[in-house]
């Protein structure tokens, strides 16, 4: 029998891995609507390949552990199919898809309890917390700094440091430089609490959303839109002024031409569609005033089927001069 080295050798081309690969993505997620791949791209030296996934993934599921378990089969099913020694895959998600079945990714004791969307969100303060930080690092740096300096190095103690141990030596409680340091502070102090306390994003309101462990916002610019140009279609309406707040949408607008009771109306019903339309979490209050225009003219009184006017029995309208001749016309 001839020996397995004088048979030949058996190459696996980057394209036949490449094509397991991808093949082995869509096996980790079988159900309809699951992973599509999108891009893939194989690297083999030797004994040993190298693969890099662009994929797509249900919406909505648990993004990292859905990650985990595609890069293992995708490892093991390679490995497995090729007979190379195939490292952790790397994967990339581009783009998130809604799944076709009605029912969503989530486990049963997920699904057992589902979570309600917040009344507010809370915003994690970025920014007061990068400058209490950095002012924090930037004084106990400075002040473990020349403390080692001095005990190891055994240089004097830095000018600032003793200026302000002089200063702190000659002042005492009552002096006022001394108050007016300890107000600033208890006023920083007291501000870094109601931003820890308060939730924030007074500019962002949450709304429902029919998936699970998903919440979602809108700004109150984009309600303000919304309403605003719902508004503004009404026939007769002029110019329109809204306001978004937490509890109430407050809109004004002004009548141009028509009806000033219709107009009301329709501008309540149209603002009242669009906000539910936005499915917000709290359901404000809605308050409508529609104020006449300059040019505003009352509509003019339309006649009856009989074509007569208000005011005249025989259908025809009786003229002014008239009425000024007729017997006790100037009472």
């Amino acid at each position: 029998m001839t020996a397995a080295a004088q048979r030949g050798t058996t190459t696996v081309s980057e394209r036949a891995v490449r094509r397991i690969a991808e093949r082995a993505t869509t096996e980790a997620l079988p159900a309809p609507g699951g992973t599509r791949t999108a891009r893939a791209a194989t690297s083999v030296r030797g004994r040993r390949a190298e693969v890099s996934l662009g994929v797509t993934l249900p919406y909505p599921a648990p993004l990292a552990d859905t990650v985990r378990e595609v890069q293992r089969h995708v490892v093991e099913r390679t490995r497995e199919l090729t007979g190379l020694e195939v490292s952790a895959a790397r994967i990339s998600v581009i783009a998130l898809a809604a799944p076709t079945s009605a029912q969503p990714l989530v486990s049963p004791a997920e699904d057992a309890v589902p979570k309600s969307a917040p009344r507010r969100w809370w915003s994690q303060r970025r920014v007061p917390v990068a400058v209490l930080t950095s002012v924090a690092a930037l004084g106990c740096g400075a002040l473990a700094l020349d403390v080692v300096q001095v005990h190891t190095a055994h240089l004097p103690a830095a000018a600032w440091r003793t200026s302000a141990v002089h200063w702190l030596a000659g002042h005492g409680p009552g002096d006022p430089a001394v108050l007016v340091a300890g107000g600033l502070t208890a006023l920083v102090g007291i501000w870094m609490v109601v931003l820890a306390l308060t939730p924030g994003r007074r500019h962002q309101s949450t709304v429902r959303t029919s998936a699970y462990h998903v919440d979602a916002a809108v700004d109150r610019s984009a309600v303000q839109v919304l309403v605003r140009d719902a508004v503004g279609d009404v026939e007769g309406i002029g110019a329109v002024r809204v306001r978004v707040r937490r509890r109430r949408v407050t809109v004004r607008a002004g009548l141009a031409f028509g009806d000033r009771a219709g107009a009301h109306a329709a501008a309540t019903a149209a603002a009242r569609a669009a906000v539910t339309a936005c499915h917000l979490r709290r359901d404000p209050r809605l308050r409508v005033v529609v104020a006449p225009e300059p040019v505003w003219q009352p509509p003019a009184p339309t006649a009856d089927a009989s074509g007569a006017t208000p005011g005249d029995g025989d259908g025809r309208s009786t003229p002014a001069s008239a009425l000024a001749s007729a017997p006790g016309g100037d009472r």
